[in-house]
């Protein structure tokens, strides 16, 4: 699966862009600010209906304007697939696969699988619970449908239930109420947690290897599964918690406390990892990321890298280079500041790319 071309209309610093994109290995130049990674972005738009770095669709319009629009058309199998999503102050988001427009956006996810790598991932290992969570779930949704559809039976009976407890106010519940919302978190909960524990189970491996390539076994890294519902039932769990969660206002076990563990050794990862360390790890991550989903879903994704050299010492740059020169990869989105510094790497590892120069809103094709 490639995407052979995209056309911008106001999204972000683009008034209008039309591109065509190699198979292969496509390279984004430019100073910082000049609009790299809105071409990254815009990709990964097409693939999750929203952007990988603003949380509101409006947020992406650009300055003055009431509107964008993203279009692209995927080659998978030599079939070709046109999507379009569109954005309109006001009005709902549009997003059309074909001639088709979506009624749910949820039925959209994993059809044109993508994996991101950019600078904010650090949040995975900075920020709190809730963001390691939102990554497996990411991935997990993009395989299996029915895991999205319990995730949003789940948050939305969390919801419900987080809303009750707070009209309240300290008063005792009516029972029926909140079994009506306990029955729901468990159906849903235990199903989510079954699958996280399976999705673990053989991500742990993949990450594993591929951090021990990049680092050359130099350290040793590791990741751990933590959930409530490990040793204790659900309901049980959710009965003998009532007072804390009327107290608190929120419910205070379940599925959405689960956890991932990262270390460095026998240490908390952010407290002692350097940055390279870091970044070494979350490049791990996104590549066993990567190979999962090209495992389930029989095809590759493509593979969004954006500024992935800061912090990364030659060795470990090499390393991961050689992983993209042994064609394990499909397409390859690159962005850096350095167009010579991509010229040479490619030019070590005998790969072609097509590089693009990106200046204040403008593209040009280098020659």
């Amino acid at each position: 699966m490639y995407l052979s071309n995209l056309s911008l209309v106001n999204f972000k610093n683009y008034t209008e862009a039309q591109l065509n994109f190699s198979s292969g290995v496509n390279c984004f130049t430019g100073s910082n600010g000049s609009g790299k990674t809105n071409i990254i972005d815009a990709v990964y738009y097409l693939s999750f209906t929203k952007s990988y770095f603003n949380i509101s669709d409006t947020q992406n319009i650009h300055h003055g304007e009431s509107l964008f629009v993203i279009q692209g058309k995927f080659v998978v199998n030599e079939k070709e697939e046109d999507v379009f999503c569109g954005v309109k102050t006001g009005f709902k988001k549009q997003v059309k696969r074909g001639n088709e427009e979506y009624e749910r956006l949820s039925d959209h996810i994993g059809l044109f699988p993508v994996v991101m790598v950019a600078p904010v991932d650090h949040i995975l290992i900075a920020e709190g619970s809730d963001e390691r969570r939102k990554f497996i779930d990411s991935i997990i949704s993009q395989v299996n449908k029915t895991y999205l559809e319990n995730l949003i039976s789940y948050n939305k009976a969390l919801t419900h239930r987080n809303s009750y407890l707070k009209q309240l106010y300290g008063r005792m519940p009516d029972t029926s109420m909140m079994e009506v919302w306990d029955e729901q978190l468990v159906k849903y909960g235990c199903a989510i947690e079954k699958e996280r524990r399976k999705f673990i189970a053989e991500f742990i491996p993949l990450f594993n290897e591929t951090y021990s390539y990049l680092a050359d076994h130099a350290e040793e890294v590791s990741i751990n599964y933590q959930t409530q519902l490990e040793q204790n039932d659900f309901n049980t769990l959710l009965k003998s918690s009532l007072q804390k969660d009327l107290a608190l206002q929120h419910t205070s076990t379940g599925i959405h406390k689960d956890e991932l563990v990262f270390k460095l050794g026998k240490y908390p990862l952010k407290r002692i990892a350097s940055q390279g360390q870091q970044k070494t790890f979350l490049m791990a991550i996104k590549i066993a990321q990567f190979e999962y989903l090209f495992r389930h879903k029989k095809t590759k994704p493509i593979l969004l890298l954006d500024d992935i050299f800061d912090k990364l010492d030659d060795f470990r740059v090499k390393r991961l280079m050689e992983l993209v020169s042994r064609h394990t990869f499909g397409q390859i989105f690159i962005t850096d500041t350095h167009p010579e510094r991509l010229k040479k790497i490619f030019e070590d590892i005998s790969v072609t790319i097509k590089l693009f120069e990106v200046s204040q809103g403008m593209i040009n094709e280098a020659s």
